[in-house]
């Protein structure tokens, strides 16, 4: 399946909260304006995996810096699908080296407050990618101040915000969003989040079945709408009906954010065989998420290579702190890994409570529960239930470990 050249308003590397915007696709924003019919109209399809990073580093090897630079000024559409392109394969494996490499390929543009919009707007996307959630606000609010009302935008203002735990900052920032669909499954998402499962639900189903949203030029767009439904099923404590969801979404296309997802769901109800089947198809060499949940579901059945590949994953995040972005950008990831692989619970509550403060989705939440739970760290449980709490969360997965 091709899909749509999605923005993809995912602030976390390891986990799929996707907030599409299916009618402004780089090459259009930055060519001629274009003005999509309804809101589920696609402007432009592109591979899913553009190409692969071998021949994206061949485009500039040998090039001095100035030339680079010119090509790329030359060129804007093209550094913005190099640059999308990249970024793709960050969150398809894993690997933050390739944001790096992202970043590099719109570097022309870096401190241009004239840059074109849509590699503003990527250059903001990164910076969320990166946990940079001040910095890419900053950039997100230099476009609206340009061009004001740009959806993308204004979609990922409203994601960094739920991120952050900010619901009513999320829901003014969703209501001002153009187009209706993702509008309505913007808020939608932060009904759920606060409990308003039953409204929830009913939006993201009746978008679901829009004439303008059949065919396989939609199946983007369906797969996003049904992922948000398993996850809003699964907070709610139907894990018949999440399970469900997941599989409808997996049968849309492959993605590897979502695949992480229903894997999470698996370990969670001890169906590790189903997990583990999953993770094996991933594109080798494993990204770091696919590496994590693999020592988990193996440790869990006592395989052979479990302790390999937990020695694996210790290294992995050695690097990691080497780097400085163990917790700002792995902190959810590597607080897991301690108490799930490596046995070091109390450990894994200083690294979660220290990730809370940077984001705050319900699996930030769950990951610090656990690890208090695992601790014996009735402190913690408390004030893990406490934050939650203040932000307006409603997660019966969390309410199960922590209490009412």
């Amino acid at each position: 399946m091709q899909t749509p050249l999605f923005l993809r308003c995912s602030p976390s590397p390891g986990r799929v909260v996707v907030g599409v915007l299916a009618a402004l696709w780089i090459a259009s924003v930055l060519a001629a304006p274009v003005v999509p019919a309804s809101d589920g109209e696609v402007v432009e399809h592109l591979p899913a995996r553009l190409i692969g990073m071998p021949r994206l580093l061949r485009d500039v090897a040998g090039r001095s810096s100035a030339d680079a630079t010119a090509a790329a000024r030359a060129d804007p559409v093209g550094a913005a699908r190099r640059a999308q392109a990249l970024l793709d394969e960050a969150r398809d494996r894993g690997d933050p080296r390739y944001a790096g490499y992202a970043l590099a390929a719109i570097a022309p543009w870096q401190h241009d407050a004239q840059a074109p919009p849509a590699i503003a707007i990527l250059a903001a996307t990164l910076a969320q990618y990166q946990h940079d959630f001040d910095g890419s606000r900053h950039m997100l609010e230099a476009v609206l101040a340009r061009e004001p009302g740009n959806p993308q935008a204004t979609l990922t203002l409203a994601t960094i915000a739920r991120v952050q735990g900010r619901y009513a900052e999320s829901d003014a920032r969703c209501r001002e969003v153009s187009l209706r669909l993702y509008q309505a499954a913007c808020l939608a998402e932060n009904m759920a989040l606060r409990g308003q499962v039953d409204q929830g639900r009913e939006i993201v189903t009746r978008l679901m079945v829009l004439p303008d949203l059949r065919g396989p030029a939609r199946e983007g767009v369906q797969q996003w709408l049904t992922t948000t439904l398993a996850e809003l099923e699964e907070r709610a404590g139907d894990p018949a009906a999440a399970d469900a969801a997941y599989r409808r979404a997996l049968g849309l296309g492959r993605d590897s954010y979502l695949t992480l997802d229903y894997v999470d769901f698996l370990i969670a109800h001890a169906r590790v065989a189903e997990a583990e089947a999953l993770l094996v198809k991933e594109p080798r060499p494993y990204g770091d998420g696919v590496l994590l949940r693999l020592a988990i579901v193996r440790k869990e059945a006592r395989e052979a290579d479990a302790a390999k590949l937990a020695d694996e994953l210790h290294d992995r995040f050695e690097a990691a702190k080497e780097r400085g972005d163990a917790i700002s950008i792995h902190g959810r990831e590597l607080a897991r890994s301690l108490f799930a692989v490596q046995g070091d619970a109390k450990g894994a509550v200083v690294v979660a409570r220290d990730n809370l403060k940077i984001q705050k989705e319900p699996a930030d939440f769950l990951v610090m529960a656990e690890a208090a739970k695992a601790a014996n760290d009735r402190d913690a449980l408390r004030e893990v239930a406490s934050a939650a709490a203040a932000v307006g969360l409603v997660d019966r997965r969390l309410q199960a470990i922590v209490g009412p």
